[in-house]
């Protein structure tokens, strides 16, 4: 009886080690093969002569849907799967995605057309604001990939990355959002892991989405991989004001404080404030009306149906998730020298699997 009990659990023991191969925590290998997996989705010219991942091999290439988004499934031999979101092509639509940067709430619904609008929840604080092209391309993508994920989960595939470099890695930072909403609404089922590694990725949205990105994926299931001598993490532009504190938060007193100084500090001291505080102001509301509500007439010639939402009065945007650094060295800059004319050389897969490697 003992021997078959021992039997039993180790049966058991290896069933659920089975069920659990997705592990929290950043994987070198785990990057390194993912990110020659989501070089193989693009079609630019730093993406070819990257090997081919070993693991896994791609079952599935989606059409292009939105502002020239695509999205391809790659299976592995034990049942691992691989959502890889294609970054920014040579196509202008593909720009309009980055460049129609105006913030929106990082809940509600976009109206694709008459008969498609899709609802979303990526944070629950109000406050929280994400990149309107990035949460565009969520929305034409999510609908094939939930189907895509519902029919591996049918085949006994629970375990899912999600990847993307440059604007793919902007985009998993905000499907990953959407799939965990998904999830905390019964929508999608509990015991689906999701494990996501943005590579190259710009910031997609102010800091409270931050907080809750980081919140929901804390523990080690998602990482931001950044080359530190790449530009495109340090875009889009981030406009703060004082509109963008907390609630609770000493700026709504200055103005009385000022009014109490007596004549002419006063004055000095209203007209310095006004100095510091008007042209972050400018600059959001500049920001708004030309990546925003300009480049929305832009987005409707190639989505003519599309209905331009209400923005968030706010361009803060940050850094999001928990970071992966790749410094370079002495030898990473022999092989990849500082160019001014070669403005994306640090921001190529190259660049990014030459450092991975030597972590």
């Amino acid at each position: 009886m003992k021997r078959y009990v021992i039997i039993l659990l180790t049966v058991l023991f290896f069933i659920e080690a089975a069920a659990q191969k997705l592990q929290p925590g950043f994987d070198k290998q785990e990057y390194t093969e993912l990110l020659k997996l989501t070089a193989k989705n693009s079609e630019l010219e730093f993406g070819k002569n990257i090997p081919s991942p070993e693991r896994f091999t791609l079952r599935y290439r989606s059409a292009t849907v939105g502002l020239d988004n695509v999205w391809e499934l790659w299976l592995s031999s034990d049942s691992m799967a691989a959502i890889s979101i294609r970054g920014s092509t040579l196509n202008a639509e593909s720009w309009l995605a980055n460049f129609y940067a105006a913030m929106v709430p990082a809940k509600g619904e976009l109206k694709l057309s008459d008969t498609d609008t899709f609802r979303y929840e990526l944070a629950q604080n109000p406050l929280a604001a994400v990149h309107a092209g990035w949460l565009l391309a969520t929305a034409f993508l999510s609908k094939d990939i939930l189907q895509h994920i519902d029919a591996c989960y049918q085949a006994g595939i629970k375990d899912f990355y999600i990847v993307g470099h440059s604007q793919g890695g902007a985009i998993s930072f905000l499907m990953t959002a959407y799939l965990y909403s998904l999830q905390k609404q019964n929508l999608l089922p509990a015991d689906i892991c999701f494990k996501t590694y943005c590579s190259a990725a710009p910031k997609p949205g102010n800091l409270y989405f931050a907080y809750a990105y980081e919140t929901i994926t804390r523990d080690g299931w998602a990482y931001n991989v950044v080359n530190a001598a790449d530009w495109v993490p340090e875009v889009p532009f981030s406009v703060q004001t004082t509109d963008d504190f907390n609630e609770v938060n000493p700026f709504p007193l200055v103005k009385g404080l000022i009014k109490k100084q007596r004549f002419p500090k006063n004055i000095f001291l209203k007209r310095l404030y006004n100095k510091l505080d008007k042209p972050s102001r400018r600059a959001q509301r500049n920001y708004q009306k030309y990546l925003g509500k300009m480049m929305s007439k832009a987005v409707q010639k190639h989505i003519p149906d599309f209905s331009p939402p209400a923005y968030f009065k706010s361009n803060n945007y940050v850094r999001t998730g928990n970071p992966v650094i790749l410094n370079g060295d002495e030898t990473y800059f022999s092989v990849f020298p500082v160019d001014k004319e070669k403005f994306m050389v640090h921001h190529s897969f190259g660049a990014y699997l030459f450092l991975a490697e030597r972590l």
